[in-house]
């Protein structure tokens, strides 16, 4: 049983470890509440709690930033769309934003995914990338490829320094570095454009060049948490970021 995390980027790493395919369940626990749980080892989707003295709102995540955003009840959401989750419950908290993104895909019943963190997302573009999907990007060709992936972070570069076009920069621990890393980085490419129609269309119109993998030392995320004082299963690597503090950081472990 596992919650807090997506599990799926570390799956084939732990299994290998223990030796075979293990079944398991994702809860969605808080400080602010239980949230969700999977119900069904057979369904990622989560069950949402509704019968624990929470009273769930949600704000589209294209609107979580502006000053007064719309509240829509849980009548009011619809399938396949991302929201920022909002809660009030009997222990005081009012219009509380406890900073996930959500995504339902189920109504009846109620069922979601955690589709990342609101303040983890790239759009320096208009590009609107958020967490879920640079990672079932990624683990998808990983798959295809017959490799694992230890930990990686995406940030955008907006000035390189050769003046060429603007990119997404990937820094990836592998458990084993691809034979070739140009193919993979065009595969999760490719991937990314079926996974959002803005990205793709600033792909084709040449806005942004496709994306670059810098692969990572071993240990490369270990010691860069460690070195911010965030070492420890509490504490976790962003997926995304709008800006290059931890890119222009973890630069110092990067494969030569």
């Amino acid at each position: 049983m596992y919650g807090g995390v997506n599990f799926e980027p570390y799956r084939a790493r732990l299994e290998e470890l223990v030796g075979g395919r293990m079944d398991s369940i994702e809860t969605y626990p808080a400080s602010e509440g239980f949230i969700a749980f999977q119900d069904d080892k057979d369904d990622s989707g989560l069950l949402l709690n509704t019968a624990s003295g929470i009273f769930f709102e949600f704000i589209p995540v294209e609107k979580a930033f502006d000053k007064n955003p719309d509240r829509l009840m849980l009548s009011q959401v619809e399938l396949h769309k991302d929201y920022a989750l909002v809660i009030n419950n009997n222990a005081g908290l009012w219009g509380y934003d406890i900073g996930d993104c959500v995504r339902f895909v189920s109504l009846d019943p109620y069922k979601l995914i955690v589709s990342g963190r609101v303040k983890h997302y790239i759009s320096a573009f208009g590009e609107h990338v958020i967490g879920k999907e640079v990672e079932e990007a990624i683990l998808k060709v990983a798959s295809e490829h017959k490799i694992s992936i230890v930990e990686f972070t995406v940030a955008p570069q907006v000035n390189p320094k050769d003046r060429s076009a603007p990119f997404h920069e990937w820094f990836v621990e592998f458990n084993i570095v691809p034979e070739d890393m140009k193919k993979f980085a065009r595969e999760v490419d490719e991937e990314m454009c079926k996974q959002n129609i803005y990205y793709e269309d600033l792909i084709k119109g040449n806005i942004l060049q496709p994306l670059k993998i810098r692969p990572m030392q071993k240990d490369a995320f270990r010691e860069y948490m460690k070195s911010q004082g965030k070492l420890g299963g509490q504490n976790k690597v962003p997926r995304l970021s709008n800006d290059r503090k931890i890119a222009d950081l973890l630069a110092a472990w990067t494969l030569k």
